[in-house]
This record gives structure tokens, C-alpha cells and sequence, in this order.
């Protein structure tokens, strides 16, 4: 009887080894696979899914698909509007005074820590497909093709480990072409994927594919209510930039007026300082921007659709987002840099079968420093305790931390460039205090629920004395805890 009960235990244990064996190299098989499709300056605000005055243009049908089987982000922002930063922030989790790269110029230390390393040491298939923007030798990626600079929109130059290649045709189509090469031929199958998708487009000076420009040449779109703004009730930068579609913008090598015939014709004998043309120049502006994200859309779907047909969708999460906001005319401009909210805020959507609720939305806020956390926790991966984002994997799940922030920090370095001033601040879900430093510093102060256009700032308004000194305060924390200066 002893004999038989120890039997017993042995078979159950070794049943249960078994089991647990088969688990373990199931979980293993089951680490979701990761596509990241990032676009260059494409506004939320030109998202159907954002809503807003272009909802009704339809232009983004597979990205607004993606939103409708996942989550919207309404709340998402940068730490610093401008290319290079914002994405050596996506591959560093930190700021740009810690990861070193505080404006477009100079070079990028590859060297130090990145999320894609580490995804990489865990047995994740790593691949890099597109614009980043940071000069030298990628690392941690198994296979990276990544155009040098800003790249070209057509017949694009791509720089490899191997040395430079050159493929005819968009660049929007190429590096979706590449990608899904990569995804055909060029990774292990039997291990889970990190892919990063990153397009060109819709990136100044807005060259759509071919296909896109007649449909595009004759569409007239809204215009944003303050358009021709007069800067009044903020300080001297919004006044003294160089980056309105009016006065800035050029005729010839932003809007094509002499290759395209239409444009030629429309401007001979007009005042180009008139406001007839002004308004002539957004239309032009927005017909470029506006086919150029038609053709992002176009290859997103090309992505989901390869995902469906080779049976990857279901463990597979794909992420859309843009390195930084965008102008689209709202106070005249176009460009971004500033810490207002069209440039700050960018968008962020993400569909993970079986985890992510189809059609919900977050409202929390959420930085690009939490990108590479993120990445590494769906991975199942612990954060390195230097990293200064956060994981939104609980938000993806409809659990917000309690001790989830609650305010933003944000630093512009750069200075100069369209004219906009360095300037550095905090905001919250209601409430933005900016500071302007450097000769003839100022400070504006912005209640984004009673004025969600920033067309007047409340700083020195007794009426907010409170949550002025308040929000100088919660600067002081937020610069100490992400050690700004130190």
C-alpha cells in the first residue's frame, strides 16, 4: 500500500512537471509580439479617432480601426517638441537633459541604456525600419535600415549596418515595404518580435505619394477658429515667431507653387500678404499635410492586414503614435516646439487583443517617457530603476495606479528655431504654467478648461493666486524628481 501511494505521488509529480513545463514554454511562445508605427508631426487633431474638425474628412480609416478594437489615449504628451529628442527619448525612457540629446544638433550617445537591449537579451526579435533621426550605428536591434537625418520623401537613401541602400518609389510605401520584408523574410519565427515601423511622413515640406495629390488638389477643409489669431493676451514669443502659414510659410518650397500649375495660377497678381491668400496658402498647406497622412493610413492598413493574413494579429500589439504634435493652422501656425497644446499633446492608440477593451478610452496623463517601460513590461520584463517614465500596461487594462501622476514636466532647449523661445514648464489636467527664461523672461499661466485654445494667459490674475503659486511649486518638485540641472 506504501508501495502504491508512493507511486501515485511520483506519476502526480511527474504530471505536474510535465504541466508546468508545458506552461513555462507556453508563456514563453505567448510573449505578445510588438509592431510600433511612428509617424513624423502628425497632429492628433488629423486622426478621425481624436475627432475634431477633420473627423468627418475620413482620412485615417485604419488607424481609426485600430482605436475601435483598442484604446485611445486623449491625454498623451512629450517632454520636448522636436524630432531628435522625442525620439531618443522613445528609446531611453528619459528626459532629454539625462539622455543627452536636448536638440536636433550634435550627435547621440548609443552607448548608454535603451529598452530595445534589453528586449533583445530576453530573446525578443528586434528590428528598426525607418526615420530616428539620431546620427551613428544603431545598437540592440537584430536588423535596423533607418534613413539618415530627416531622409528623403521620394526615391529614399537607407543606412544599414552593412553600409547605404536606395529604393525607388515613396518613402511612406518603402519603409512599409521593408518592414513587411522583415517580418517575411528576415526574422526567426519561432521567437516573439519587436518591430518599429517609423515613417518619414508627415513631416515638413509634405510631399504625398502621387497617387494622393489630384484627389487631395481640390478638397477644401475647415478652418480652425483661430486662424488668424493676433496674439494678443500672451507674451512677446507668440507674437515674434517666425512659424505662421501667413508671413512664414513659402510658396515655393512648402506649397510647390511652381510644379504645381493650379497654385501658379491662383497667386498671379494677388497681395501675398493678403489675408485671401493667407487663407489660399492653409487650404494649399492642408492638402499636402492632409494626403501625405493618407498615405501613412494607407500602409498602416497594409500592416494590419499582413498581421490578419499570416494569423499574427491575435498576438500581436500594434501601437500608433507620433514623436510629437503639430500645427495644423490653430493660431496661424504650422511646425510645433511649443508647450502648447497642439505641438505638446500627441497621439497615442493601441490595440492588444484579449487585454486592451475594443473602443476605450484613457483620460490619464501620459508622457513618451513611459514608451520604453511600457515595451518592456509587455514583454514581461522588469524597468530599470533609472528609466523616468512609467508603464502603461495598467492604464491599457482599465487600472489606473492611485498614485499615478498627476502633472507633466516640459523643456524646450533649443531656442531659435522658428523663432520660439527656450522655455520649460508644468501642466495638469486643467492648468498650464509655462516660463519663458533667457533675456526678458516671463511666465504665462493657462486654465485649459476655460480657455482649451490658450488665447489667454491668467498669470498675475488674482484670481488664480493660488494655483499659480501652487503650480511654481509643483515645477520645483517635478524638476528635482526628473533631477533637471543636476
Amino acid at each position: 500500500m506504501i508501495r502504491f501511494r508512493w507511486l501515485i505521488v511520483v506519476i502526480l509529480g511527474f504530471v505536474s512537471f510535465v504541466a508546468f513545463s508545458r506552461i513555462a514554454v507556453a508563456a514563453e511562445g505567448d510573449r505578445p509580439n510588438i509592431v510600433w508605427i511612428f509617424s513624423d508631426d502628425h497632429a492628433y487633431q488629423a486622426i478621425g479617432a481624436y475627432g475634431g474638425r477633420f473627423e468627418k474628412e475620413k482620412l485615417t480609416p485604419h488607424i481609426d480601426r485600430i482605436a475601435r478594437e483598442g484604446m485611445v489615449f486623449d491625454r498623451a504628451y512629450v517632454g520636448n517638441s522636436i524630432c531628435a529628442p522625442s525620439r531618443a527619448t522613445l528609446l531611453t525612457g528619459k528626459h532629454s537633459h539625462l539622455h543627452g540629446k536636448r536638440t536636433n544638433g550634435g550627435g547621440f550617445d548609443h552607448d548608454q541604456p535603451q529598452f530595445q537591449k534589453l528586449l533583445r537579451g530576453a530573446g525578443y526579435q528586434t528590428a528598426m525600419i525607418g526615420k530616428i533621426h539620431l546620427a551613428g550605428k544603431m545598437q540592440g536591434f537584430d536588423y535596423w535600415e533607418v534613413l539618415p537625418g530627416q531622409g528623403q520623401y521620394v526615391n529614399p537613401r537607407f543606412i544599414t549596418a552593412e553600409g547605404q541602400t536606395q529604393y525607388p518609389g515613396h518613402s511612406t510605401d518603402v519603409i512599409t515595404d521593408r518592414a513587411l520584408r522583415w517580418l517575411d523574410t528576415g526574422q526567426d519565427k519561432s521567437k516573439p518580435f519587436m518591430l518599429m515601423v517609423h515613417y518619414k511622413a508627415s513631416h515638413r515640406r509634405w510631399y504625398p505619394a502621387e497617387r494622393f495629390i489630384e484627389p487631395f488638389s481640390t478638397r477644401t477643409f475647415d478652418e480652425p477658429e483661430n486662424l488668424m489669431d493676433d496674439y494678443s493676451g500672451r507674451g512677446a514669443g507668440a507674437s515674434n515667431q517666425k512659424m505662421t502659414i501667413a508671413r512664414h510659410m513659402s510658396l515655393n518650397s512648402d506649397l510647390k507653387v511652381g510644379s504645381r500649375p493650379e497654385r501658379k495660377t491662383f497667386m498671379e497678381g494677388k497681395d501675398p500678404d493678403s489675408e485671401e491668400v493667407a487663407r489660399w496658402k492653409y487650404q494649399a498647406y492642408m492638402q499636402d499635410y492632409l494626403a501625405c497622412v493618407a498615405g501613412i493610413d494607407e500602409n498602416v492598413g497594409r500592416i494590419l492586414g499582413y498581421l490578419k493574413e499570416n494569423g499574427l494579429d491575435r498576438n500581436t500589439i500594434v501601437m500608433y503614435s507620433s514623436d510629437k504634435g503639430f500645427y495644423l493652422g490653430e493660431h496661424g501656425w504650422y511646425d510645433k516646439r511649443w508647450m502648447y497644446e497642439e505641438s505638446y499633446r500627441t497621439p497615442l492608440i493601441v490595440r492588444w487583443p484579449g487585454v486592451v477593451l475594443p473602443g476605450s478610452r484613457n483620460t490619464d496623463l501620459v508622457q513618451n517617457i513611459d514608451f520604453a517601460e511600457t515595451f518592456l513590461d509587455m514583454a514581461g520584463l522588469p524597468i530599470p530603476a533609472d528609466m523616468q517614465g512609467e508603464s502603461l500596461v495598467p492604464l491599457m487594462k482599465g487600472e489606473t495606479p492611485k498614485t499615478w501622476r498627476t502633472s507633466l514636466y516640459y523643456h524646450y532647449y533649443e531656442g531659435g528655431g522658428h523663432g520660439v523661445r527656450r522655455h520649460e514648464g508644468v501642466s495638469t489636467k486643467q492648468y498650464k504654467l509655462i516660463h519663458f527664461y533667457g533675456n526678458d523672461e516671463y511666465w504665462e499661466l493657462y486654465d485649459l478648461q476655460a480657455d482649451p485654445h490658450e488665447m489667454k494667459s491668467v498669470y498675475g490674475d488674482p484670481k488664480y493666486k493660488e494655483i499659480q503659486a501652487e503650480l511654481h511649486g509643483e515645477l520645483e518638485t517635478l524638476k528635482k524628481k526628473y533631477k533637471v540641472g543636476s
